[in-house]
């Protein structure tokens, strides 16, 4: 994938409509393990409000939520499905996306398969690729302080510097 297949992908306004809009989201290798990047994430969405569902072969529930095997087994409709799986994963997922009609494919960090990315496209599906749901959702719904934390202050000076 090129630079400006990426950049077509990284688009701030789709990251924020997505974001926006978005109120169920289904992680594809969520982890049980509380020091994996999938877990934190899965938390941080839960705790902002998003509906978030566990896609897990190997559990049976992960952060009180039913595990499903695959996107198919989800009984209700899945905003964004975002992936945290080995890129070569990518198009196997991207098919089921487009199968239940998700509205968007969100690849984080590393997960870049060109194949994946055409597939889900090809289907309709908004594709986010390269990119961290928590940290965009940080970023953009005003939850990211220059600490990586929520001071509940609202100000571009920070405090003792004024």
């Amino acid at each position: 994938m090129t630079m400006s297949d990426l950049a077509r992908y990284q688009d701030p306004s789709t990251i924020q409509r997505v974001l926006h809009s978005a109120r169920t989201i289904a992680i594809v290798g969520l982890s049980k393990n509380e020091l994996r990047a999938s877990y934190f994430v899965g938390y941080y969405l839960k705790r902002h409000g998003y509906r978030m569902i566990p896609v897990n072969p190997r559990e049976a529930e992960i952060l009180g939520e039913k595990c499903y095997a695959s996107l198919l087994d989800i009984p209700e409709p899945v905003d964004i499905v975002n992936v945290f799986r080995a890129p070569d994963a990518l198009p196997g997922i991207a098919r089921e996306a487009v199968t239940i009609g998700t509205g968007t494919l969100w690849c984080q960090f590393g997960v870049i398969n060109e194949e994946g990315a055409k597939i889900a496209e090809d289907g309709g599906v908004t594709v986010i690729v390269d990119r961290c749901l928590k940290v965009e959702h940080a970023r953009y719904v005003g939850r990211m302080h220059w600490l990586g934390f929520n001071t509940q202050r609202i100000t571009s000076v920070r405090a003792g510097l004024q």
